[in-house]
């Protein structure tokens, strides 16, 4: 019998047994992993970006997660010496016309309590002499790190604490009882007071495994990226974004500084066939037919027809990509670049076609369910994991 049993080995998950740890030394903490290494699928095809929480709206989860855990994940890696480098990111309004939607961005990173400021053509030029822009605004709080490090070092540290990590164990069926909770896998069936759902990609299937109907599916969203060619690095020094589209629901084509050197260019945002699919060919059925299936994903592709157009046309026209890039820096040629890495963003999707604009948890009988936790997740995985440690025990 273990007093906690966490479903997934990424970087939330792991927080969670990290948290636990702290507030109750001595507790038993069980972590199951599918895959045969930590951080295998969000957390280790990210872009390693901390953000600051300026997309945010003001008191989400998101908002003040992402600020508290831009403050918490930097201490922890300083902490731990793991890579990473508050560079700081500039904001760019590329015309006239994005001007007052960077006002608005810049108002709401005010109200979430951040160091912004707005930044003068000649300032940006300061900070990113090849990218073009008639205002901007830093953020110098954002920065990159090797957020796989770190879910590793939280796996060691919940080791150190006496806690049993399990890798290739895929959980098979949960039976939810009044007094704990058995999860059989194949490597055999565990008993816990608590079960926690840190499932990422396949969260919607753990919880409808043990009972609960959450009105939400997780609907995969491929990012694409290119990478600057080495020569061509110096176009981009740190981070560079543009003002994100307000009829559309993701960050758009930014410049992303690696904490290796290496400089990507990404993502698009495309219907994946595979929960778990990195490649254009990765196909299943049983994911795919969920989605088509699924009333909400139509509602929302009707919403989104000609924004989810564009992005699947940027997914296989290398031309169209390099004119989103383009965009921000005009010097970029189809020849400064090269096919990049690809994520998959596990979004949830209600049944009224309305994304899960926040970070959504569950509370089950003896469960808590993350059902909603994509991109500031890394960011903010340590309060996350505070988060479910306190509803937990206290």
């Amino acid at each position: 019998m273990y007093d906690y049993a966490i479903i997934g080995g990424g970087i939330v998950g792991l927080s969670a047994g990290y948290a636990l740890a702290r507030r109750q030394p001595g507790c038993s903490i069980l972590v199951i992993e599918k895959e045969s290494k930590w951080a295998a699928h969000q957390t280790g095809h990210n872009s390693g970006v901390i953000h600051s929480g300026i997309y945010y709206k003001p008191g989400s989860y998101k908002a003040r997660f992402a600020r508290t855990g831009n403050e918490s994940i930097i201490s922890f890696c300083q902490k731990h010496n793991i890579q990473h480098d508050i560079c700081g990111k500039v904001i760019v309004a590329a015309n006239d016309m994005e001007r007052p939607l960077l006002n608005n961005l810049c108002q709401r990173g005010l109200d979430n309590g951040l160091q912004v400021r707005k930044l003068s053509k000649e300032e940006l030029h300061e900070k990113e002499p090849y990218v073009d822009g008639v205002e901007a605004i830093h953020v110098p709080t954002a920065g990159i790190v090797n957020f796989k490090q770190a879910a590793e070092t939280f796996a060691s540290l919940i080791e150190e604490n006496g806690g049993d990590l399990r890798l290739n164990t895929k959980v098979q069926k949960i039976t939810e009882k009044n007094e704990s909770t058995f999860i059989e896998t194949n490597r055999g069936t565990f008993e816990t007071k608590t079960l926690i759902n840190c499932a990422g990609l396949h969260s919607d299937r753990i919880a409808k495994m043990a009972g609960y109907y959450t009105d939400m599916k997780i609907i995969p969203f491929r990012g694409e990226y290119f990478k600057l060619k080495k020569e061509k690095r110096h176009l981009v020094n740190n981070l560079v974004y543009p003002v994100p589209n307000p009829d559309f629901p993701f960050l758009g084509v930014h410049f992303t500084r690696m904490i290796n050197g290496e400089v990507e260019a990404g993502p698009n945002a495309v219907l994946g066939f595979k929960r778990e699919g990195y490649r254009k060919t990765d196909f299943h059925a049983k994911d795919f037919l969920e989605v088509m299936k699924y009333s909400g994903f139509w509602k929302l592709a009707k919403k989104y027809a000609k924004e989810g157009t564009d992005e699947m046309i940027r997914s296989f026209s290398k031309k169209k990509f390099i004119q989103s890039m383009q965009k921000l820096i005009p010097d970029i040629t189809g020849e400064d670049v090269e096919p990049g890495p690809a994520g998959v963003r596990a979004q949830a999707l209600k049944s009224d076609g309305s994304l899960v604009d926040d970070f959504h948890i569950i509370q089950g009988k003896r469960s808590l369910h993350v059902c909603n936790a994509p991109s500031p997740a890394a960011t903010a995985s340590i309060p996350i994991g505070d988060e479910i440690a306190a509803r937990i025990l206290d």
